[in-house]
């Protein structure tokens, strides 16, 4: 493959790493990758720490935090947002050409770039859950359900067959 060939599938490979680190807070997984990419999904979620993935929900928050639909709600400096994306730069790489290169290659080989993408996307979701069980944000998500309507969710879930689960699944007490 050419060097510049290879590039291109480099950068594409990274920015659906990125991509779906972002689509990550709000989509589910995947319902299947390969084995290979399933290892080095394990392998950047064991390789990273607490404050490695609190850096990654800092970075994805920068990047939402420019557009305009959002960003009245942020005050995030340029400065800020160009630290966060060298220091998620920098875990990315530590990542895929340190702690995760065999895993990485082997993923790349077998499995294609979409590896990158899809084992980046599970980190996501993995620092999402963290950001998620965060005591001030858990209060917020609640009074989120607090605005759900319960009759109205009780008869959607009693209209599905799931009569028993309508309060509980919507959030609403």
């Amino acid at each position: 493959m050419a060097s510049n060939q290879l590039g291109g599938c480099m950068r594409r490979a990274i920015s659906g790493a990125v991509a779906a680190v972002l689509m990550s807070a709000a989509l589910p997984a995947p319902a299947s990758a390969g084995i290979y990419t399933d290892d080095m999904s394990r392998c950047l979620v064991r390789a990273t720490t607490r404050q490695d993935q609190e850096a990654f929900m800092r970075w994805i928050f920068s990047v939402f935090s420019a557009s305009p639909v959002v960003g009245s709600y942020s005050n995030v400096s340029a400065q800020q947002r160009d630290a966060a994306n060298q220091q998620t730069a920098e875990l990315m790489q530590r990542l895929l050409l340190v702690d995760c290169k065999g895993q990485t290659i082997e993923a790349l080989k077998y499995e294609g770039a979409s590896a990158i993408e899809t084992s980046f996307g599970v980190l996501g979701q993995v620092a999402v859950r963290g950001l998620m069980g965060d005591a001030s944000v858990m209060k917020e998500m609640e009074g989120f359900g607090a605005k759900f309507d319960e009759k109205k969710m009780s008869k959607l879930f009693e209209e599905a067959g799931l009569k028993s689960e309508a309060a509980s699944a919507s959030g609403a007490h």
